[in-house]
């Protein structure tokens, strides 16, 4: 009996049963990784599971029309579309779990991620860009949940901007024509976050070429979709986005999660549509189950009833499959049978492999610790508290990293007191031990490759006799213009940035120069607009994401966060996104715009660089900085910068901003004055005044936060001056408690203090409205030059009486 058509193409049946019975394999396979998963939990090898059991079809038919160069920007269901496309095995899979650090072991974190978290190596082991058009990609996934569609949206424009910007095609690294997908997948209980919707809406104006497949299990953890989504039907409340014959908008496909064919024959379409097309296309797969529940840390009979339960298994995608299979001819049930028993033979090995190359090097460690602390225990007058602690490590058969260390460093505090060359030689074992495992989870937070961005060499401008003074807006405008014309794959995007060049005309003129795609308008949407920036710069392009202001990147945070500021990290260094943030702000005033967020970024957004120019010469320079590296950075212009007017430099293009390096504006002796961005104007105002009462500060601009003094210059400047009084608008504690923290940890300012070390910053709410508002809100001149009298009062009280 021959089956259904399945696909177009011409092939024999023996070619199309082979076909079906990989697929059959593929999802055996996967479903007994999750089976053999969630025991390995549950003896203790592997700390938690969140598995793809019950979606194992759909994913087969996406994997079936994935194509070289397409991107995947999905969540931790899709185990089975990975096997498909040949970038998991089993092996892999338990290597994720037991969160083995060796990339070449588990390639998607280097167990820095649960397993369930996949990603595919777009960079060499230097670095540099593999040819993504030759291979399947995967962005690396992220937990929080639908933080991947934001990304989603870039990767799929990435191919718009491929196949209609006449200035950057013939990048065949990257595209070929713009003939690449990007293909996303969320669950249904998912599409109820924000990040959804702001994204589904993007698309639909943007018209890219990405396919959203929603799987659709009736239940987001414990809570039934009732209490998720309207009408209890994603597809049926996104009919407002379908496309008809007037306007443009969305395919919208729903399938059945374990029909087969009609998988194979939705997805198939949507390939279609959105590859030739760049039509986005939204496949709602539904009647999925999950037969393990969400996640190892739970059961799903405890929220699910009977009736459902019954209805799971009867409707089990796998069991589905396996009955057309049987009910077709292509295979007979005890092929079938015999498939699926050596699927669990070959998963059984996998785990077993996995399991042993993880646990033998960290054995291997255990047995040198031993051999350290046997020794002690030989010749140390304490070995009757060091033996415990040498049985206790040697009775771990399956030891951890954690054992390890606890044993040894536990035992040198019975030793402290002791001279004996077993200690120095523990002492010496720990300390290379750790230096060299640490590496393994906390390298690669930034590019740690010579073309790391702090290995840029400062250039100044220069400036002429007849230098014309200029807004400051000029001076932006013009380095973007330059900075447009020699690097053709940059771009920059937000709301105002095209047509009227941006709010404060730093852009002014560049759309009718460059076109619509490469300076553009978005939306108000601050996380896609930044999902836009990673998504392309992961594809090779190198785009500036406009946030108008600094407050509206709140809006951004968790893709910021989650996502830009870990990839690296989280990849072990196999992906990057060298995206820029360009924002504005510093001084603003009203409760709104009140740029008191810094100390905030500063901590959220560990793995972006974080620059705070004090004038758009500055923030021009560290432009051109940035784009000769690779690393993702937020610029914050001064927002009361672009009517003041600065010097036009000769040499705009070559300017080059060091990232880390502070730069001293005047020098003095009494005290050491630091700040940042807009309020350095009112703290060399101050200087000047001090100076009138005989205080001789020194004042110095940071200019950049994350990375910060690189050269500890500032503890120079308070060796020599002896007091320190950091200024900002920040909240107290924020980037001001930071620049502290720098100082004191690793300056040791301390060594220099004559007098405690203050800081100054603005009230603990967001400013009020209007200038008064300002004045009583944040740091005026006055209150610089009272704090740091203030200073010298308790100094030299004579010298400088009490002023009120």
């Amino acid at each position: 009996m021959q089956p259904e058509t399945l696909s177009k193409t011409n092939i024999s049946f023996e070619e199309y049963r082979n076909q079906i019975l990989r697929d059959f394999k593929i999802a055996v396979t996967s479903r007994e990784c999750s089976l053999l998963g969630r025991r390995e939990v549950l003896t203790g090898k592997s700390k938690f599971g969140i598995f793809g059991g019950g979606k194992e079809l759909p994913q087969l038919a996406m994997a079936r029309v994935f194509k070289n160069g397409d991107f995947r920007s999905g969540y931790y269901r899709d185990q089975t579309f990975m096997m498909a496309i040949d970038k998991y095995t089993v092996n892999q899979f338990f290597a994720g779990l037991y969160a083995h650090t060796d990339i070449e072991k588990e390639p998607f974190a280097a167990g820095r991620q649960m397993g369930g978290h996949f990603a595919t190596h777009s960079l060499n082991e230097d670095g540099s860009w593999k040819k993504l058009t030759e291979q399947k990609n995967s962005s690396s996934d992220i937990s929080p949940t639908a933080g991947q569609m934001p990304r989603l949206l870039g990767l799929a424009q990435a191919s718009k901007v491929y196949r209609n910007e006449k200035t950057v095609q013939g990048w065949d690294n990257f595209s070929i024509n713009g003939n690449e997908v990007a293909w996303g997948t969320i669950g249904n209980a998912s599409t109820s976050e924000g990040l959804f919707w702001e994204t589904v809406n993007a698309g639909g104006v943007l018209q890219v070429p990405m396919v959203i497949s929603i799987w659709d299990d009736e239940y987001g953890i414990s809570v039934h979709a009732k209490h998720q989504t309207t009408k209890e039907n994603i597809s049926a409340i996104l009919e407002g986005f379908k496309r008809d014959e007037h306007t443009e908008g969305y395919e919208i496909l729903v399938v059945n999660g374990w029909d087969y064919p009609a998988l194979i024959e939705a997805y198939e379409n949507a390939e279609k549509l959105a590859r030739e097309n760049h039509v986005p296309v939204i496949i709602h797969v539904k009647e999925l189950t999950q037969p393990q529940g969400h996640s190892t840390s739970g059961s799903h009979e405890r929220y699910k009833s009977e009736e459902r339960l019954k209805w799971e298994k009867e409707h089990d995608c796998i069991k589905k499959f396996k009955e057309w299979i049987i009910e077709h001819e292509i295979a007979t049930e005890e092929e079938a049978i015999q498939i699926e028993k050596e699927c669990k033979k070959e998963v059984r090995k996998g785990k077993t492999e996995a399991w042993n190359e993880f646990i033998a090097e960290i054995k291997a460690e255990q047995q040198e610790a031993l051999a350290q602390l046997n020794a002690l225990v030989a010749n140390s007058s304490n070995k009757n508290f060091i033996a415990p602690l040498v049985k206790t490590l040697s009775d771990k058969d399956e030891p951890i990293r954690k054992d390890i260390l606890e044993a040894t460093r536990k035992a040198l505090r019975y030793v402290v007191k002791e001279n004996l060359p077993e200690k120095k030689a523990l002492q010496n074992w720990i300390n290379s031990y750790i230096e060299k495992i640490q590496p393994k989870y906390s390298d690669h937070l930034y590019n740690e490759y010579d073309s790391k961005v702090t290995n840029v060499q400062e250039v100044k401008p220069v400036f002429n006799e007849d230098s014309e003074l200029v807004d400051g807006r000029i001076i932006i405008r013009d380095n973007f213009d330059k900075l447009f014309n020699r690097i053709p794959e940059a771009l920059i995007f937000g709301e105002d940035s095209g047509k009227i060049g941006d709010v404060n005309q730093g852009l002014e003129g560049l759309q009718d120069k460059y076109g619509e795609i490469r300076v553009s308008d978005a939306g108000i949407r601050e996380a896609t607009i930044v999902g836009q920036g990673i998504g392309m710069a992961m594809r090779g392009l190198r785009p500036i994401a406009e946030i108008q202001y600094l407050d509206y990147i709140l809006y951004c945070v968790q893709g910021l966060s989650d996502d830009l500021a870990t990839l690296r990290y989280r990849t072990f260094a196999r992906q990057k996104a060298p995206l820029i943030i360009r924002t504005r702000g510093h001084r603003l005033e009203g409760i709104w715009h009140s740029g008191s967020q810094m100390g905030g970024l500063i901590h959220l957004l560990r793995g972006i660089h974080i620059l705070v120019p004090r004038n758009m010469t500055k923030a021009a320079g560290f432009y051109n900085t940035l784009m000769e590296s690779d690393e993702p950075a937020v610029v914050v212009e001064c927002l009361n910068g672009y009517r003041l007017k600065e010097k036009m430099p000769a040499n705009l293009e070559e300017i080059r901003t060091p990232l880390g390096v502070v730069e001293t504006l005047k020098e003095g002796k009494d005290m050491t004055l630091v700040s940042y961005g807009s309020t350095l104007r009112l703290v060399e105002q101050a200087a000047k005044e001090l100076l009138a009462v005989g205080i001789d500060a020194e004042v110095i601009d940071v200019q950049s936060l994350l990375p910060f003094d690189i050269a500890k210059d500032i503890s120079k400047s308070v060796a020599k001056t002896n007091r320190l009084l950091i200024i900002d608008e920040d909240v107290p504690g924020g980037a001001t408690g930071y620049i502290l923290q720098q100082l004191m940890d690793n300056q040791n300012i301390y060594r220099y203090l004559d007098s405690k070390p203050e800081t100054l910053s603005a009230q603990p709410h967001r400013p009020a409205f209007g200038t008064d508002g300002d004045y009583f809100s944040k740091p005026s001149a006055e209150d610089i030059f009272e704090k740091v009298y203030q200073i010298m009062h308790e100094v030299n009280p004579k010298e400088y009486p009490q002023l009120r």
